[in-house]
Formats: structure tokens, C-alpha cells, sequence
């Protein structure tokens, strides 16, 4: 008994040791939370998953055969690669969940924000991508047909549109645009464009005071109700994100509309607000 009682204690006490990392990844995941501009965290993907987000946002650039991740050409350093920032985690995540970023099997989007050209970007991109050490992480289009894995890869920015249709077999898949009709619903195809964007000031011009226009809430419910009857995800960018209330005021009125994923810096901010609505 004493010996069983030893065990017990020292098993309670080696719990207790658990790292920040494992400790996280019992958080409850948050299907409608998007990390905008991640890498601008503290720790880029960490801090997001800490907070349960299931959709974070990098920005790249090809610079000497290396994929950096920066806002803008001059923040570019060496050693805050794609692969170092977010495809190692991920890789390492996804082993440790016996193939989910979480350990409820929850889908995740990485939305690679291509910055230099389209084409070379993508191509170098696609290399790391297939690589085996990632490329069992990664949703696969091959011969029409979509097989779901832990991460699904989606291309906004400098999106090389004709490439990406006329390829078999792909790792990655379009962001389309709200504005474009050949991206949104039925003239589009999810199997390419499963997420479709927008500016939300280009659509609307409520920002969160005052009654939401009625005429900009139908608008903005015909959209989500489009995407979604073609497979398609939605999200907006550039919504007001300055804490009070008019943002709680936007993203209750995008929680109601169904909006599939909603942008952020505030990762706290809105992951309160996403359990307080009990999403």
C-alpha cells in the first residue's frame, strides 16, 4: 500500500510538471477563430493555439531559395522562416495528437499570405510542402478529389490561380474573393476555393456603432449563405478590431451570420468573446 501510495504521488507530481506547450493543447478549439498577421505574436502559432484558434495567417516572402515570414520586404531576417515558424510546430503538434493539430480532431488552416511573386513563391513553396518530413500534414487535391489531413494550406496574396487549377495533384488551395464571381458559389469549384475574402469595407459600410443596416445584413447573410451552399468557407478582413464596442458589435453580428472565420490581433479578445457567446 505504501508502495502503491509512492506512485501515486510521484505520477501527480510529474503531471504537474507539464509543460506550457501540453498544458495547451488541452484547450478548447475555436472554429471561428482566425490569428490575422500571426507572426506578429510574441511566439507565432504558439500564442494562438494557446488561445484555440484553428486558422492562423502568415505572410512570405522568397528570398534566396529560403521562404521568410514578415509583413513587409525589409522585416525579413534569415531565421523566421515558414518552416522554423510554423511547418516544424505544426509537424511536431500533429505527431504528438496522433494526426490532429489538436487532440479533438478539429480542421486547422494555415493561410499563406504569398508577398513576392506568385509563381516562383508558390514553387518553392510546393517543394517544401511535398517534402516528407510535412507533407503528411497537409489536406491533397489529387485527380479531383480532396482528402482531408490535419492542415489544410489555403494561398491568399499573390494567389498563381492558373497554376493551381491546372495541377492534379496540390498541397495547397485558392482564397478566393467575395467581389470576384467566378470565386464565389456555384461558379467556383471548393475543391479549389474552399475560402473565399474579402475587405470588409469594399461590401459594407457599418463599423460596429449604431444599428447594423438592414439592407448590409441581408448582404452579408446572402453571402455566407452562397459560400456555404458550395462548400465554401468565408472570412473578412480589415472588420474593426480596436477593443469595445463596436467590434463586440461586428463579430456578434458575423458569429450570427455564420461567417466561418473571423480576423483578429487580439487573440485574447476574441477568444473570451468567442466562449462567452459559447462558440
Amino acid at each position: 500500500m505504501r508502495r502503491l501510495l509512492v506512485l501515486l504521488l510521484t505520477a501527480f507530481a510529474v503531471a504537474g510538471l507539464a509543460t506550457p506547450a501540453s498544458a495547451a493543447a488541452w484547450v478548447r478549439p475555436l472554429a471561428q477563430a482566425h490569428a490575422h498577421n500571426d507572426y506578429e505574436h510574441a511566439r507565432p502559432l504558439h500564442d494562438a493555439l494557446d488561445q484555440g484558434f484553428t486558422s492562423v495567417e502568415a505572410d512570405i516572402y522568397l528570398v534566396g531559395g529560403q521562404l521568410l515570414v514578415a509583413h513587409d520586404p525589409e522585416d525579413v531576417t534569415p531565421e523566421r522562416t515558414l518552416e522554423a515558424l510554423y511547418l516544424e510546430p505544426l509537424r511536431e503538434r500533429v505527431l504528438r495528437n496522433f494526426g490532429h493539430v489538436y487532440p479533438r480532431r478539429t480542421p486547422f488552416q494555415l493561410l499563406v499570405d504569398l508577398k513576392s511573386g506568385a509563381e516562383d513563391t508558390y514553387a518553392a513553396l510546393s517543394r517544401v510542402l511535398a517534402s516528407p518530413r510535412y507533407s503528411f500534414l497537409f489536406t491533397t487535391y489529387r485527380d479531383g478529389w480532396v482528402r482531408e489531413k490535419a492542415v489544410e494550406v489555403v494561398l491568399s496574396g499573390n494567389r498563381p490561380r492558373a497554376v493551381l487549377s491546372a495541377e492534379r495533384h496540390r498541397l495547397a488551395f485558392y482564397d478566393g474573393r467575395i467581389a470576384a464571381t467566378d470565386d464565389l458559389g456555384p461558379g467556383s469549384d471548393a475543391r479549389l476555393t474552399p475560402l473565399v475574402s474579402e475587405n470588409w469595407t469594399k461590401l459594407f459600410s457599418w463599423t460596429g456603432a449604431g444599428e447594423f443596416p438592414p439592407a448590409e445584413r441581408a448582404r452579408l447573410r446572402n453571402v455566407v449563405s452562397v459560400a456555404h451552399a458550395a462548400g465554401q468557407r468565408v472570412r473578412f478582413w480589415a472588420t474593426p478590431d480596436a477593443a469595445g464596442p463596436a467590434r463586440e458589435a461586428v463579430w456578434t453580428e458575423l458569429v450570427a451570420a455564420g461567417v466561418d472565420h473571423i480576423n483578429t490581433d487580439d487573440l485574447s479578445g476574441l477568444a473570451a468573446f468567442l466562449r462567452d457567446s459559447g462558440r
